[in-house]
């Protein structure tokens, strides 16, 4: 079985559960206590592991960086249309999110960055199932 789990340091779990829970994804409460949320992005794939700081800092002994001061991390999700990607940038935002850069419109991609309340980066989009399967000359083929 192949999962994926992105670990993400937060300063208030309870903020981070609302934000992440307002766009769309859902908690998984046997892997949830008071350091941590697991919040399920997709159900047996992926997953974002919410971890307060101070236990986010028992997995290294490197510093932990200020995702709200310097990026270095961004996790991309894709979702089935444009319109989804709206919905859930503006749940996102709704939930105190912050949209720090334009929508950026591909023709066959469409994205929008969404940043938590703690400065962690999301980016939503939408790719036309023809790019995603053959590639993005295939889609400009297909227009012209």
């Amino acid at each position: 079985m192949t999962a994926m789990f992105v670990n993400l340091p937060v300063t208030d779990l309870e903020r981070a559960k609302a934000f992440y829970t307002s766009v769309g994804f859902t908690i998984n409460p046997l892997f949830t206590d008071h350091n941590a949320a697991c919040v399920v992005v997709e159900d047996d794939h992926s997953y974002f592991m919410i971890l307060v700081r101070e236990f986010f800092q028992t997995f290294t002994d490197k510093p932990i960086g200020d995702p709200a001061v310097t990026a270095s991390v961004s996790t991309a999700i894709f979702l089935d249309s444009r319109e989804d990607v709206d919905a859930t940038v503006a749940a996102g935002l709704a939930a105190g999110g912050t949209e720090d850069k334009p929508a950026s419109d591909y023709g066959f991609m469409y994205q929008r960055q969404l940043t938590d309340p703690d400065g962690n980066i999301l980016e939503f989009g939408w790719m036309d199932p023809v790019a995603a399967e053959k590639g993005p000359e295939a889609f400009m083929n297909q227009q012209a």
